[in-house]
């Protein structure tokens, strides 16, 4: 497995697949577009917020993974707890079981993200 320790990485990235890696860092893949993680391990406060088209495939979140996927439209396959959820944008987030979810006033439409456990029950749409 690769490892990536770094702060801002994939910020603003177009069309990239990362494969097989750890990735450890602030503000992951913050207004990417079309990003796609496979079987990766997330390791970062606030990842993946701001992202456009983002895919996730057979990955992991780390404890200390929180905030995460705000304003994102997503659509993702997590092979763990999610501690952290705030205002998905859009899309499908499908996971072991979630901490907390954080939908505020602050959401952006649509606001429609669907949030799922791997025994395919909805917890609820946002």
């Amino acid at each position: 497995m690769l490892l990536i320790n770094s702060k801002d990485a994939f910020w603003n990235t177009e069309h990239v697949t990362v494969y097989d890696s750890e990735l450890i860092g602030e503000y992951l893949g913050w207004h990417s577009h079309n990003l796609r993680l496979v079987n990766c391990k997330i390791s970062s406060t606030q990842p993946l917020c701001y992202a456009h088209d983002f895919v996730m495939e057979n990955c992991v979140m780390a404890d200390d993974a929180d905030l995460c996927f705000e304003y994102s439209s997503i659509n993702a396959t997590i092979k763990s707890l999610v501690h952290s959820v705030k205002n998905s944008r859009s899309g499908s987030i499908m996971a072991e079981s979630y901490g907390e979810i954080i939908l505020d006033e602050n959401i952006k439409a649509p606001g429609n993200c669907e949030l799922r456990l791997w025994d395919n029950t909805t917890c609820f749409n946002q």
